[in-house]
């Protein structure tokens, strides 16, 4: 599904953060699977269920030979206390401007209590050891979501 210059089967737009883990770079991931997911915020019910799903398949992700890495607009000393408190395993990055959500295409309109917003979309992106975009998810709904995207990276 093409969504601007984002599609399946085309090169992953690169980047590179900051994360719990120091500067990170799209390019220095490649030559191993990726599991991009991106999320709205910190310490909130569905980031938390999602980010300690992908925590407990953590080692089937890694025998499998894949990395995780979840980006939202936090800060990354928010990232760096969300991460320790929940002993998430991979790398957080922090992307204030929304400079990376905006070419990933999940920035859009949300509503909470009556007031809409922009907020970011809960989705997730393999791409593979190449760079190139393998599948994506949009409008994640956290149960099951963990295993599916593992049985994705399973079959690349």
């Amino acid at each position: 599904m093409a969504r601007g210059k984002l599609a399946v089967g085309r090169k992953a737009p690169p980047f590179h953060l900051a994360g719990t883990g120091g500067d990170w770079s799209l390019a220095a991931a490649l030559g191993a699977p990726l599991v991009l997911y991106f999320y709205p915020r910190d310490n909130t019910p569905g980031c938390t269920t999602e980010g300690r799903a992908f925590a407990a398949n953590h080692a089937k992700f890694r025998a499998a030979g894949a990395t995780i890495v979840g980006i939202s607009p936090d800060a990354v000393e928010s990232h760096r206390k969300f991460k320790e408190k929940f002993a998430l395993p991979f790398e957080l990055l922090s992307d204030p401007d929304r400079r990376v959500c905006e070419r990933y295409d999940v920035i859009r309109e949300k509503s909470l209590y009556g007031r809409k917003f922009l907020g970011v979309e809960r989705s997730t992106f393999l791409i593979d050891a190449r760079g190139v975009l393998h599948q994506e998810w949009r409008k994640v709904k956290v149960d099951g979501h963990a295993e599916a995207v593992l049985a994705a990276v399973k079959a690349l």
